[in-house]
């Protein structure tokens, strides 16, 4: 019986350690922030991780940055819908960089043209001013 057991205590360890891994956010400077002004590009609304892609211009040259989000089930209840960032809004963004210094980020916030402010928790951010949704 406590080899079954073991087994079985096994087997769940090795199932759950890929799932772990996927969630890891060691890529990510958390200490620090990005915010930039570009345009959107383009929205995925897609499971385990939505991501805003972001055309960003400084100096003459454009750059894509990729911003990775939480799953859509998080984003509805943050106030988000599959319509509210659209390919060609102009939008400030900010985010976490990525610690190798490539163009990516993990989202903290968007600023839509009309002054909405969106999170994937809801709350406004640390700072965050005009409207807030």
């Amino acid at each position: 019986m406590s080899a079954k057991f073991a087994a079985a205590v096994l087997v769940a360890a090795l199932m759950i350690s890929p799932v772990l891994a996927h969630h890891s956010m060691n890529g990510f400077d958390r200490t620090q922030t990005v915010s930039m002004e570009g345009v959107i590009k383009e929205f995925s609304w897609t499971n385990p991780h939505s991501w805003i892609e972001v055309e960003v211009t400084k100096e003459g040259k454009t750059a894509i940055w990729n911003f990775e989000m939480t799953a859509p089930a998080y984003l509805v209840r943050a106030g988000w819908k599959k319509t509210s960032v659209q390919p060609g809004q102009k939008v400030t963004i900010t985010g976490n960089p990525l610690k190798s210094g490539e163009n990516g980020a993990l989202f903290v916030s968007v600023k839509l043209p009309d002054g909405t402010v969106l999170t994937q928790s809801g709350a406004p951010p640390a700072g965050a001013k005009g409207k807030e949704k």
